[in-house]
């Protein structure tokens, strides 16, 4: 699952297009009947030589302009984090004392480690290298923050998308009031679902902040990069997980190297552990598999019936939105999944995570349409 599809930005450009064309067409094109209403709008679109391909292509042009450059690797004052494996890496550079235990685990082990693929590693280590509960726990956090941070990215590019399909919408209510075909109470409406866009812009701007803050914390370089440069999208659901037989066995053998109490409380670690990463997984993938999809189909049929002349481009702008709520909403999940893969990981190795992931509500709802369609 992408973090921007191809359809979020055909909706979302095209919304924001038809926001500049002439009033007298906005205002006439909205209020008429449809034969009239998308046969202006088409032949407006038309002016194009390639119709809305061109459309689309020059706003694609006009915001990628308007966005800011991406912060490279060799920029100055940054640090590139491409991975999980290297934000685990970097957090393992700044504990100095956790160069010996790594030494005594061996290269292939530690490279387990820092790849996440913790259950492969010989459960004995845990038992017969010292520190190397600090080791797992610096791993498994700097893994986590990762894995936060990232998503905060991802989150933030939708909500961004979502304002500015907010903002045609706006902008198109505004023109039919100051022609006289609205009313300020039916512009209103989209004034508010602008101002909530913005406000959930705000909140994602802060949560990314903040996000990349912890990032920076728990990796010990507070002061020492001007930024971090992240991918732009979590990693892709994995096609299997953990089967519950190989939880089962794994538990066991950890179990095994740990003093009786400590085995006690790991077996109530991997029941709450192997929860969260079941039903997160479960989330993610009807997310990503039943919503998303979903929206793709309607946000492709809504496209198809506005270039028919048979949708608004009112239809247009609260399809954005809700293909919008639906990336959120698989971005999150997807998120989760990795958060308690990191701990079911981390728990197998005898790890005693202080809290599981908690599994919020989903989103892809849908939007109302504004006044006026």
């Amino acid at each position: 699952m992408k973090s921007l599809p191809p359809l979020a930005d055909k909706l979302c450009l095209l919304a924001v297009c038809v926001a500049g064309w002439p009033l007298s067409l906005s205002a006439q094109a909205l209020e008429a009947p449809p034969a009239v209403d998308w046969k202006r709008a088409n032949e407006a679109v038309a002016e194009f030589p390639r119709g809305h391909a061109d459309v689309l292509k020059w706003e694609q042009q006009q915001v990628t302009a308007a966005a800011p450059a991406d912060t490279g690797a060799t920029a100055v004052g940054g640090l590139s984090l491409p991975s999980a494996e290297a934000a685990v890496r970097q957090g393992w550079l700044a504990h100095r004392g956790l160069i010996q235990p790594q030494n005594r685990m061996g290269t292939a082990n530690v490279a387990l480690l820092a790849q996440g693929r913790w259950i492969e590693v010989d459960p004995s280590l845990q038992r017969r290298v010292h520190d190397a509960g600090e080791l797992l726990e610096v791993a498994a956090q700097a893994r986590k923050a990762w894995v936060q941070a990232v998503a905060a990215r991802q989150v933030l590019a939708s909500h961004r998308m979502a304002l500015q399909a907010a903002e045609a919408a706006n902008e198109l209510g505004r023109r039919m009031v100051s022609v006289g075909n609205w009313s300020k109470l039916q512009q209103t409406q989209v004034q508010l679902a602008q101002t909530n866009a913005r406000m959930n812009l705000r909140r994602a701007e802060y949560a990314a902040a903040q996000a990349e803050a912890a990032l920076i914390q728990t990796l010990r370089l507070t002061g020492q990069h001007a930024f971090l440069q992240l991918p732009d999208r979590l990693p892709d659901l994995p096609a299997q997980i953990l089967t519950p037989q190989q939880i089962d066995a794994r538990a066991a053998a950890i179990a095994a190297q740990l003093p009786r109490t400590e085995a006690q409380r790991n077996a109530a670690l991997v029941r709450q552990a192997r929860h969260a990463y079941e039903a997160s997984h479960a989330l993610a993938r009807a997310t990503r598999d039943e919503v998303v999809a979903t929206r793709e189909l309607i946000g492709e049929e809504t496209l198809l019936r506005y270039n028919g002349m048979l949708k608004s481009v009112w239809d247009v702008l609260a399809e954005s939105a809700n293909h919008s709520q639906a990336l959120v909403a698989a971005v999150e999940a997807q998120r989760d999944f990795w958060l308690a893969e990191a701990d079911v990981q981390w728990v197998l190795q005898g790890g005693a995570p202080t809290s599981f992931v908690s599994l919020g509500g989903g989103g892809g709802g849908e939007s109302a349409a504004p006044a006026g369609h």
